[in-house]
């Protein structure tokens, strides 16, 4: 075990924070350290909105589903996908910009890989932070209020700030879930896993007085019927091609 896996293993989404801002060289500085993830041809296709007008944070409460700690943080960002750029060149240099599927997952696999290092950079300087899904609960609403143009797609919300809440560690799926040698385990293994998994979370949602749950049957219920069926329209009149 070395400082950095220590980091990473400690990871837990904080919900509750003190009333300090998080100081601007220190954004900079994770900024500058998500940007040395890996990115595909080095496309670099995401950018980050940081929101600090208190009208457009309240707003973003409401859209987010009522989550508070939005506008309660020490700074809250909009994590985009980002293809404006690339369509820009291409416009100035007389190209057509080809908008195929293959260019919109780019662009998520690039801003999901720039994200995981800035939240590890603020980590490791003493900071929390939680993803905020929520934000693609209505995102019409969210391209309207932030004047996104077209070619930038807001994939997550992420609060930043001082911890004031110390939540317990979320157990992981075993290892064996997600490891597997050669190919692909067969079904009866898989289910054997998530029952003991269910076991753990079981303890888990006990210890932290939520009741009796397990992880399958939450699951279940999240993927039993669709969700958020808008965004794919929205992301398509955003200019990306999902097909």
């Amino acid at each position: 075990m070395n400082p950095v896996m220590e980091q990473m293993r400690s990871h837990r989404s904080i919900r509750k924070f003190t009333d300090d801002e998080v100081a601007e060289d220190h954004i900079e500085a994770a900024v500058e350290a998500g940007q040395m993830a890996s990115t595909s041809g080095g496309i670099q296709s995401y950018c980050l909105i940081r929101i600090r007008d208190t009208q457009r944070l309240e707003r973003l409460v409401e859209l987010t589903g009522n989550q508070t700690k939005v506008a309660r943080c020490g700074a809250f960002f909009v994590i985009c996908g980002d293809t404006r750029r690339h369509r820009l060149l291409a416009r100035r240099a007389g190209k057509s910009h080809e908008t195929m599927l293959e260019a919109f997952l780019l662009s998520v696999v690039d801003t999901s890989l720039f994200a995981q290092n800035l939240v590890l950079a603020f980590e490791s300087m003493g900071y929390g932070i939680c993803y905020i899904g929520g934000l693609r609960n209505n995102l019409p609403a969210v391209q309207e209020l932030l004047e996104l143009p077209e070619g930038t797609y807001p994939l997550y919300g992420l609060c930043v700030g001082r911890p004031a809440d110390d939540p317990m560690l979320r157990p992981r799926l075993p290892l064996g879930s997600v490891l597997f040698e050669e190919r692909y385990p067969d079904d009866a293994a898989m289910l054997s896993d998530l029952d003991e998994f269910d076991e753990t979370m079981l303890e888990y949602f006990r210890q932290r007085g939520a009741g009796d749950r397990i992880w399958s049957g939450e699951m279940v219920e999240k993927f039993s019927e669709p969700r958020r069926v808008d965004a794919g329209p929205f992301f398509r009149s955003q200019g990306a091609n999902l097909d």
